[in-house]
């Protein structure tokens, strides 16, 4: 007995030696995951569901059928301690009734602000909400991180992937168009989340869609992004007036709180007396991306957000012209004083960025930015990628 013990023994280390060096031997590889739940029901009897991407390292991004918000993000710091690292609320209610910063969202038809709530397009001029002072923002009062999207699982060939589509009807929030839409989210294998989005539509129209999720990398709830590094591939960016429509410049950042060039602090931007900084109580605006030409839309490196307390790093990829970076300067005094996240974490000001790819703000408006015109024989197409990383 103790001879066949041993055996036993011996062929269990073989065995664990064998999975150890050989892949897939003995022991099964980790692989990526989707897994979906239901979400609760909105106020108009609408059924939502959340869905779990998980990766083969244990990354984990939940996202709702509700406005396809991302509601967490979940990666490693230096230690390897597991992290919600973007804000979010607890339920589908607050979403539904405090979600005035679009925590998370899907944005469309129009990401960010068009002047006087209004635009021309072939001669016709439209009109649209007021939701933001004199101004449209994010497309009205019922945008994209309003809706119910239709959600399938899609293939993925490093991780895994969840499909969303929306069908904006023909002057919804006064933008023209039958407007079909689908945001692809990637989970890979290589801590990346990748985000395509395409549209088509029936008649002339503009669009320009982006994610409005706000990043934390010391993790959500623990206090204010100020000592957060923050690196901008922009050269230039676009001032704003005082309700923060883009005055048409091009203005250097070189001697201004937005150079971003080279790796800095975000805190002291944030609390600069600049009057650009002035107008969007902290970082507002929109930053011109370093590219040879507006038509180009290779995939290029945004910029770099870096935590140095937990390690934790955020590359931003796109091939958009433009990136919206946002402090989440309206929260706590400023704003709704009951913005609770997850965690039960009252959210005051500064305590997330959020980092928008996008076309330039009120670009239906300013003829020398790059056009947002989608014409019916077209399709919009855009990718970014979100890649987390440690030092």
């Amino acid at each position: 007995m103790k001879g066949i013990t041993h055996l036993v023994s011996l062929s269990l280390l073989i065995a664990l030696a064998l999975a150890l060096l050989v892949p897939g031997a003995g022991i099964a590889e980790a692989q990526g995951s989707i897994q979906v739940a239901p979400y609760g029901t909105t106020s108009g009897g609408e059924s939502v569901d959340e869905y779990t991407l998980t990766n083969a390292h244990g990354m984990e991004v939940k996202i709702i059928t509700y406005g396809g918000i991302i509601t967490s993000i979940r990666v490693p710091d230096r230690y390897g301690n597991m992290a919600n690292v973007t804000l979010g609320f607890a339920s589908l209610e607050d979403y539904e009734t405090n979600n005035t910063s679009y925590f998370g969202a899907l944005i469309g038809r129009y990401g960010n602000r068009i002047a006087g709530a209004k635009f021309t397009l072939d001669g016709v001029e439209y009109t649209l909400a007021a939701n933001n002072g004199p101004n449209s923002l994010h497309g009205g009062l019922k945008g994209f991180d309003k809706v119910v999207w239709d959600a399938q699982e899609a293939e993925a060939e490093n991780g895994v992937a969840l499909q969303l589509s929306y069908l904006s009807a023909d002057m919804e929030e006064g933008f023209p168009g039958n407007l079909s839409v689908t945001v692809v989210y990637t989970l890979t294998d290589d801590n990346e989340l990748v985000i395509d989005y395409s549209a088509t539509t029936d008649k002339p129209t503009v669009a320009n869609l982006t994610n409005h999720a706000y990043f934390n990398l010391a993790g959500e709830g623990t206090g204010s992004i100020d000592n957060h590094i923050l690196m901008i591939n922009a050269d230039r960016y676009t001032p704003v007036d005082d309700t923060l429509i883009p005055t048409s410049e091009l203005a250097p950042v070189e001697g201004t709180p937005f150079d971003f060039r080279t790796p800095r602090l975000i805190g002291p931007s944030q609390r600069s007396p600049d009057e650009q900084i002035v107008y969007g109580r902290g970082i507002d605006h929109n930053f011109v991306l370093n590219r040879d030409s507006f038509d180009d839309t290779s995939m290029m490196l945004a910029a770099v957000l870096y935590e140095p307390a937990f390690g934790r790093t955020l590359e931003v990829w796109t091939t958009e012209p433009g990136l919206q970076v946002y402090c989440e300067n309206w929260e706590g005094q400023w704003a709704n004083p009951m913005k609770f996240g997850p965690g039960g974490n009252f959210y005051r000001q500064d305590e997330g960025i959020a980092l928008e790819t996008q076309h330039f703000p009120d670009s239906p408006n300013q003829p020398d930015f790059p056009s947002v015109t989608l014409l019916p024989d077209e399709t919009y197409e855009t990718t970014t990628i979100f890649k987390f990383d440690v030092d």
